[in-house]
């Protein structure tokens, strides 16, 4: 089938046996690719019950059908397995080049089984993949591995784990191109305890296209389509932009969400950082919207690299407003450590905002000041190296919060929640509550559309502080958003609603790219069929209906701003869901065998039975 390989690299690490896995054609036109094919192969592989740091989790780096082909948006890959903070399978994005590499290496993605004995690192060229010795970069920063794999094979892209992987702390990410992250399910700690230290990869072989002339024709319509909803103007600031947008509504999580605005916000939102440390604007692989940061600036005698990009909007609040900090050079900083170190922004950000309040109130022996930016870069250092407060943080915040008797830990699932506060977004409430992921905004409902948008099936919607519509609203966006995972197709350049809705292009680009015939239905059919392989496997982890909800300081109403007065009651929630479980056909542990058949996925059935 055209756009696919039809094969993944099977590596086992224990044994040092590469083979290769065929993936059936059924598979690829039911899940697509990307997350949806990596998910599949999980369901076949896996039990359930492993543990995510041993030898019986697998990993899996996985492309979809639009990786290598230049088209703008599809410069991601997709990490999927086992999460250590979540324990059941979850899925972890990066943009950058890596993903163009792997996408023409002859193989749609890579399976890494086992346990090497020693430091290894894997290498996918042109002479055939094998495993390599990596005792002498181990204990090396991310940036100087990428840097010495690129000497020593004549270049290639790498992804790669630092230090904090390799001490298996639990919100550990792996970076690849130096400075972007596949983040938040603690994906780098399974590699580090697989004792991966890298994978290096040269693409040598394209992949093949099914109509040539009918993708390129489509890719110039896409741009045009950028052009005019200004997703190329909205680059210049990018995700920073978000911050005094969300501020103005309220919902920018402040003090570990005990607020929704920062009276300093102005001294970390996207423009100042435009104009005070910004060297220059970086892409994905043939992407125009250029909206990654490179910075140049230093914080306390610490020189902030441009090699290592610059804080993005997560970021920016993570180590901003939510740790009441307004010191801009300090948040660089911060990232830059979390690069370097191989550190989820977000979920660091949320641990030390926690140890904050926590020492607030007295439940620790460290004085953590609010706002302290020496104290935010000092505390980064010691997750990393599992020193200090960190050796008990890096286990996560939702152990320690036990621990220490602390009920403010802001988390779903063992997932630390992102920087959009869902009191003013109560369908992304929703999704928080019920993701198989945990708290994740890259998959929920945003509540922020307003327009129309047909193909996805939404044609009106309430305002933001509404429970009206939302089920179904949150169910139809969370399945296109699916089907995009399996494209494994950039949010930010993608349209969803309004005139300048870019949906059927995208579909338009894989259907060039690979025969295929997806029309609207097709689409949402295959994003929702994504969707239930999570659920199977979290269902398989022990998750039922009764982990879905939020935590108690999100059921609590903020104090001022326009968001104020508008918590998010236990009963009202609990209601929202039981609605959306019946418009997914869902019971307590997921979806039924009478769902799962009606979307053409009987032969799952027994997974759930």
């Amino acid at each position: 089938m055209d756009g696919y390989f039809g094969r993944y690299l099977d590596v086992d690490l224990s044994d040092e046996i590469i083979e290769e896995y065929e993936t059936p054609e059924k598979w690829i036109r039911n899940y697509l690719g990307g997350r949806g094919t990596g998910i599949r192969i999980l369901l076949e592989e896996m039990d359930g019950d492993e543990d995510p740091l041993g030898p019986n989790n697998i990993m899996i780096f996985a492309t979809g059908p639009l990786q290598g082909t230049g088209v703008p948006g599809a410069g991601r890959h997709v990490v999927v397995s086992k999460s250590p903070k979540t324990e059941s399978v979850s899925d972890s994005y990066a943009g950058g080049f890596f993903a163009h590499e792997l996408a023409n290496s002859g193989y749609d993605g890579v399976i890494l089984r086992g346990m090497a004995d020693s430091p290894v690192y894997l290498v996918i060229d042109e002479n055939g993949p094998g495993l390599e010795d990596a005792e002498e970069l181990w204990g090396e920063e991310t940036a100087d591995v990428d840097g010495k794999l690129k000497a020593r094979h004549d270049g290639g892209r790498v992804a790669t784990i630092g230090i904090a992987g390799e001490n298996l702390v639990k919100f550990s990410c792996i970076i690849n191109d130096k400075n972007r992250a596949a983040g938040r399910p603690g994906f780098g700690a399974v590699m580090g305890s697989k004792k991966l230290k890298a994978v290096l990869v040269k693409g040598f072989e394209n992949k093949p296209i099914y109509n040539e002339e009918k993708l390129r024709k489509t890719q110039k319509e896409f741009v045009e389509n950028l052009k005019e909803s200004s997703s190329i103007e909205w680059g210049k600031y990018g995700t920073a932009s978000g911050l005094g947008a969300l501020n103005e509504r309220g919902i920018l999580p402040t003090k570990n969400f005990q607020k929704g605005v920062f009276d300093k916000h102005e001294k970390i939102e996207g423009e100042t950082l435009f104009n005070e440390i910004i060297t220059e604007r970086d892409n994905c692989t043939g992407c125009p919207v250029r909206c990654k940061r490179v910075v140049r600036t230093e914080f306390a005698g610490e020189e902030v690299e441009e090699k290592y990009g610059g804080p993005e909007y997560e970021t920016l609040s993570a180590f901003g407003s939510l740790c009441m900090n307004s010191d801009l050079t300090s948040i660089a900083l911060a990232n830059q450590k979390c690069n370097k170190y191989g550190l989820d922004t977000i979920s660091t950000g949320n641990t030390i905002a926690f140890l904050m309040e926590a020492s607030e109130k007295n439940l620790l022996e460290e004085d953590i000041k609010w706002g302290d930016s020496e104290k935010i870069v000092e505390l980064v250092d010691e997750i990393a190296h599992r020193e200090g407060l960190g050796k008990t943080v890096a286990e996560g915040i939702v152990e320690f919060a036990e621990e220490i008797e602390a009920d403010f830990a802001v988390t779903s699932k063992g997932q630390e929640i992102p920087m959009h506060d869902p009191r003013g977004k109560k369908g992304l409430g929703i999704s928080y509550a019920i993701s198989p992921r945990g708290g994740t905004h890259m998959e929920g409902f945003h509540d922020d559309f307003r327009e129309e948008s047909p193909e996805i099936g939404v044609y009106s919607l309430s305002d933001r502080f509404s429970w009206q519509g939302k089920p179904y609203a949150t169910k139809r966006f969370e399945d296109f958003q699916s089907f995009l995972n399996s494209c494994i197709f950039c949010a930010f350049t993608t349209n969803y609603a309004g005139e300048n809705y870019n949906g059927h292009l995208i579909r338009r680009m894989v259907n060039a790219t690979t025969g295929m015939n997806i029309g609207p239905g097709q689409m949402l059919d295959i994003g929702e069929r994504n969707f239930n392989l999570l659920r199977i496997h979290s269902r398989r982890e022990g998750y039922t209906r009764s982990n879905d909800k939020l935590p108690k300081r999100l059921r609590e109403a903020l104090p001022k701003g326009p968001s104020s007065d508008s918590p998010i009651p236990k009963d009202k929630m609990q209601e929202a869901i039981d609605e959306y479980y019946k418009l997914r056909g869902w019971e307590a542990k997921g979806p039924t065998s009478d769902t799962l058949r009606s979307l053409g996925m009987g032969e799952v059935i027994e997974s759930i039975e």
